[in-house]
């Protein structure tokens, strides 16, 4: 990181949080409190870019003390928590979700090549289904089970049964991460085996229109976050084999943090992707509706996390906890 850059393009920040902390909380208007917090948050951030960063002793010294004082000084008078909601929205999640870009597009990569092989493989050998079901069993579910499974429930409860479902799947692949990242590529592995199965299983029986019209309206939207989910626990494993030129205990905490942020903001887009398949999936009657709605939803989150994504990498967020550095976590 070049020191001199970041100085410059923060240092009247820090000179305002500094002018704000000498006047006290008593003196100030509530618009100038609310600056207050923001600054000060900023400045938290800011002492955690440059110690993982560059940890140029004056500089962290100068903002060590800055930080420190603004904690004292803002006790007592915490942003509101629809703030606290905002920054998170805005600038903390898809921060995080910006800065494993290149892991989430490999993730995507990698898997969805996996089950177009699986499904090819299965489409073409006709031993290969029978070794998987029988012909009864094939037939039933390509000609019922495949479609009937998103309608046979009411909307609303498959819905909150799909979210729940993929909120465990996508927590097991950031969560098991840590240990080297062999549980989240375990779990990749069923997901697209199950994937190329069916979808092998439709094309070989002349149903491959009603897979994608089935699957693309919540599958987009609901594969992005578990291909995300999953690259972020990957990078939570690779981490704790190389952590740079970190400690690897502050590496770990940091990007722990970070994924939590991930973790926390999926719990919404897959709420999302839940809604699209109980409301949608099985009930809109025309196909291209249905896929536009998918499609619709797919291009609206990827278009939220490289605008506010990318800003907020610009401007030096990391996507780490919003709380002090030297009283943040870390691990043992």
């Amino acid at each position: 990181m070049d020191v001199d850059a970041f100085v410059a393009a923060h240092n009247a920040e820090w000179r305002r949080l500094e002018q704000l902390v000498n006047r006290g909380t008593r003196r100030l208007s509530g618009a100038e409190i609310d600056e207050l917090v923001e600054l000060y948050q900023r400045a938290a951030t800011h002492l955690s870019v440059v110690r993982s960063s560059s940890p140029e002793p004056a500089l962290v010294g100068r903002l060590s003390s800055l930080v420190a004082r603004g904690r004292a000084t803002v006790t007592g008078a915490h942003a509101p928590m629809w703030r606290d909601a905002a920054r998170f929205l805005t600038v903390s999640f898809p921060a995080t979700v910006y800065r494993v870009r290149w892991w989430w597009l490999g993730s995507a990569v990698i898997c969805n090549l996996i089950s177009v092989v699986i499904a090819i493989w299965v489409a073409r050998n006709p031993e290969v289904q029978s070794s998987l079901l029988s012909p009864s069993e094939i037939k039933q579910l390509v000609d019922h089970d495949f479609a009937n499974y998103y309608t046979e429930h009411a909307a609303g409860a498959f819905a909150f049964q799909v979210w729940v479902n993929n909120v465990w799947v996508s927590a097991q692949a950031l969560i098991f991460g840590i240990l080297l990242g062999v549980p989240t590529i375990l779990v990749l592995w069923g997901n697209q085996l199950n994937l190329g199965v069916s979808a092998g299983l439709m094309f070989a029986h002349g149903k491959g229109a009603i897979f994608f019209g089935l699957i693309l309206p919540h599958g987009l939207l609901e594969l992005t976050a578990v291909y995300l989910a999953s690259a972020a626990g990957l990078r939570l494993g690779w981490t704790v084999i190389d952590p740079g030129p970190r400690r690897r205990s502050q590496a770990l905490a940091e990007e722990g943090r970070a994924a939590m942020s991930i973790a926390l903001g999926l719990i919404g887009v897959l709420a999302i992707s839940g809604a699209i398949e109980g409301f949608v999936t099985g009930h809109v009657p025309v196909t291209w509706l249905r896929i536009a709605i998918g499609i619709l939803a797919e291009t609206a989150f990827l278009t939220y996390v490289i605008v506010f994504g990318r800003r907020a990498v610009r401007d030096g967020e990391t996507g780490d906890a919003e709380i002090v550095p030297d009283m943040a976590p870390v691990a043992a």
